[in-house]
């Protein structure tokens, strides 16, 4: 490949210095202008590198050797984490994962959203940034001597057997490790994705922050789990705080982790959590955040951004099980949560009935439709609360909201480069974004969830 005078050849050797990081945790480095993407390379680094692949814009390269290290290196205290993809920046210090995070998004909102001079936080992270997450969904593999439990490896799908993962809760990693023991004890074949046999495929659980509770999922390709009634007994002898067992049967060909039927085997459909003041029933197939505590913060911000006195009628496009709109509801005059997936609109009713909430109103349905239906019905919005998926906000809500014309709009954000899009079609539709905080949901990955307030200009 032919860059100016420069020729950029695969599996030829460079000295590099890299300057800045990709989206997914890789180091940037330049040849004459030709980007080059490197894993496991910091920015202010000189190394050694080989390029493996070239396309025309760019190429992918191998770190080779490290001439001098960047002021961020550190040493990974997992030991499986160059082998596993579930964290990408492990070799970076924490302070380094805040200043990159924040770069990211201001970087987006520039050359994305043509936003310039609006005030971007610095991220707000975790005084202890490890042990986060209240959910593990391990996949299950059969190997010699037993059955393996872990992640995947990176751009594959060998499971990588492990006791332990450092983002997990303790108490997640002891539930998956107890259960895998005794489904082997007792025969249960794991699912062989290739051939379509075998029985487990995942184990589930998910672990209550607050409560201590604890639900076990068992995620099977057949209805049938040989010496069910024993597993059971086991698991409810065994794991302290357990609430809950449940089997999911997923008996397609597929690499989705969940099938359509649900059974509760013992104990109840639901363990409880709080977020605040707030507290939750989350069933098998419930979306729950992954990190409670930085959820918190989360929605402290938005609800900062909300502005609310009490006297505000709040829509929440989006709501899920009704996280963020019971939050809403404690200094709203009236919310009204929409969604899409009529299971998460159940959860939120029960989620509202269980605190004692009586001025939220929950509607199944595509936000843009069900939105211009309340405005013909008389509802005006004063704030509008936005949560999308990573692909951002369907443009017809957004021309929705653009001619509702909310006093605030805010904007929660789990993938900058779509916010970025979303907020230059607000702003030219006659908001003006205030700030933008980003919030560290998920130390040592690349990922970075944002909030943004954002206000109607005058004469509109």
């Amino acid at each position: 490949m032919t860059n100016g005078q420069v020729s950029i050849e695969k599996n030829t050797y460079y000295d590099v210095t890299f300057e800045d990081l990709t989206h997914d945790g890789a180091g940037v480095a330049k040849i004459d202008g030709y980007p080059i993407f490197v894993p496991n390379a910091l920015p202010d680094e000189r190394a050694k590198i080989k390029v493996i692949k070239v396309k025309k814009g760019y190429g992918f390269g191998k770190l080779i050797e490290i001439y001098e290290k960047g002021p961020y290196r550190v040493d990974a205290p997992c030991p499986v984490y160059k082998e596993c993809g579930g964290c990408q920046l492990q070799h970076m210090s924490y302070e380094g994962q805040m200043v990159a995070k924040q770069k990211q998004v201001q970087e987006v909102l520039t050359r994305i959203g043509k936003l310039k001079n609006i005030k971007v936080h610095p991220v707000l992270g975790m005084e202890k940034p490890w042990r986060y997450r209240n959910k593990a969904q391990v996949p299950v593999a059969d190997r010699e001597g037993g059955l393996a439990a872990g992640f995947y490896q990176q751009r594959s799908h060998e499971i990588i057997d492990m006791e332990a993962c450092m983002i997990q809760q303790e108490k997640n990693d002891e539930v998956v490790q107890t259960v895998k023991r005794i489904c082997e004890k007792y025969g249960v074949k794991a699912y062989d994705e290739q051939n379509h046999r075998g029985t487990l495929r995942h184990i589930m659980a998910r672990y209550g922050l607050v409560t201590g509770e604890i639900m076990v999922v068992l995620i099977t390709r057949t209805k049938d789990l040989p010496n069910k009634n024993k597993i059971i007994d086991e698991i409810t002898e065994q794991i302290v705080g357990v609430k809950s067992i449940a089997q999911n049967i997923n008996p397609k060909k597929t690499n989705v982790i969940f099938g359509d039927e649900t059974n509760v085997l013992w104990g109840e459909e639901y363990i409880y959590d709080n977020i605040g003041e707030i507290k939750f029933a989350i069933s098998a197939r419930s979306f729950y955040q992954v990190n409670p505590e930085q959820t918190k913060v989360l929605y402290d911000k938005a609800l900062e951004y909300a502005s609310l006195t009490g006297k505000e009628t709040v829509i929440d496009a989006y709501c899920g099980i009704g996280t963020i709109t019971l939050f809403l509801a404690q200094n709203a005059k009236q919310v009204y949560g929409v969604e899409i997936v009529p299971e998460a609109i159940e959860d939120a009713k029960r989620n509202a009935i269980l605190n004692g909430i009586d001025n939220v109103e929950f509607a199944v349905g595509e936000a843009e439709v069900v939105i211009p239906n309340w405005k013909k019905d008389g509802i005006h919005a004063d704030v509008i609360v936005v949560d999308p998926p990573r692909k951002g906000c369907d443009d017809a809500l957004l021309q929705t909201i653009i001619e509702m014309k909310p006093k605030r709009v805010v904007y929660v954000s789990c993938n900058p480069a779509t916010l970025a899009r979303d907020l230059r079609i607000l702003e030219d539709g006659g908001f003006e974004t205030v700030e933008v905080q980003p919030v560290d949901m998920f130390p040592h990955t690349v990922h970075v969830e944002c909030v943004a307030q954002l206000i109607l200009k005058e004469g509109n």
